[in-house]
């Protein structure tokens, strides 16, 4: 099965042909920055609009569900709008040779006036911890798993030179005519994560 999957290319739209899913990223912080990196991915569920309806609608590690919770206090096994934050990984030792992050989706569950589902991973207080940019990291991808399979069955492996770049729109989800597909996106900016919420929302959301 694994000589199946689809590898992706920047920019490059594939139908998705399955709905429960986990979208897996991961990376691999160049040693001797000084620091330990910090990586946090997110998902921004937009309307026609591209916005976010609401700050419910901002899935990231303090708000893992829609429900508001953060890594120590939930225990939703399913988003309250079919999306959900595995947990916050804040030095990127969850795996080392697997996905660092991950959200999964069910989108038999995303409510009908959302037509995209955009996954970003910033660096969080990259400034602070000597200058931290995706020029530092490796092996960065993005990938989509069946779950009711267990099979992994696209992948966008980012090669770009990311070095200024503090976060990066990795892929989307985006809906049209009824069907769902996915978008490699690989568009980076030199931003953190406030920059995103500010594209996508009017409000203050990062806690």
């Amino acid at each position: 099965m694994e000589n199946n999957v689809i590898n992706l290319k920047k920019g490059q739209k594939v139908t998705v042909g399955f709905y429960d899913m986990t979208v897996g990223l991961g990376w691999d912080p160049n040693p001797g920055t000084g620091y330990d990196f910090d990586l946090d991915v997110s998902a921004m569920m937009v309307d026609k609009n591209r916005r976010l309806p609401s700050a419910d609608f901002f899935i990231f590690y303090n708000n893992l569900c829609g429900n508001g919770h953060d890594t120590d206090n939930c225990t939703c096994e399913v988003g309250q709008y079919g999306v959900r934050h595995t947990g916050d990984d804040p030095t990127g030792g969850v795996s080392d040779h697997g996905d660092d992050e991950a959200i999964k989706v069910d989108l038999n569950k995303v409510p009908a006036d959302i037509e995209e589902i955009i996954f970003v991973v910033t660096i969080n207080d990259a400034k602070i911890r000597n200058n931290q940019n995706f020029g530092q990291v490796k092996n960065a991808y993005i990938r989509l798993v069946d779950n009711n399979t267990n099979q992994e069955v696209m992948k966008y492996e980012l090669d770009e030179d990311f070095s200024i770049e503090t976060g990066v729109e990795f892929g989307r989800l985006y809906k049209r005519n009824s069907e769902w597909k996915f978008d490699a996106i690989g568009v980076g900016e030199e931003k953190e994560l406030d920059f995103f919420v500010d594209k996508y929302f009017n409000g203050t959301i990062v806690k």
